[in-house]
């Protein structure tokens, strides 16, 4: 496990750790809603585009983890649509 997180660490503060969207070819969008705020990573070709986060309001705190889920992916389809509309994504 430490291993694990020594390598994630060394790949996330080491260069180059964004690379720019090639046209538009397939895009894949990671999201995730712990309890405290969304976290998103927008990914093409297996490499990191862009990375987003959101602190939850404190009446959102409350919701079902169903709606907090959904919530993150409104949350990055919002801030990436101009890499994402009329594309393919997952």
């Amino acid at each position: 496990c430490e291993k694990s997180f020594q390598t994630l660490k060394d790949k996330l503060t080491t260069a180059p750790i964004l690379t720019l969207p090639s046209g538009h070819s397939c895009f894949v969008v990671y999201t995730d809603a712990p309890g405290i705020g969304y976290g998103c990573v927008l990914m093409q070709h297996g490499r990191v585009v862009a990375y987003a986060s959101s602190q939850l309001k404190a009446h959102e705190q409350h919701y079902p983890t169903h709606d907090l889920e959904l919530g993150a992916d409104v949350f990055a389809l919002k801030i990436w649509r101009l890499y994402l509309y009329g594309t393919m994504f997952e």
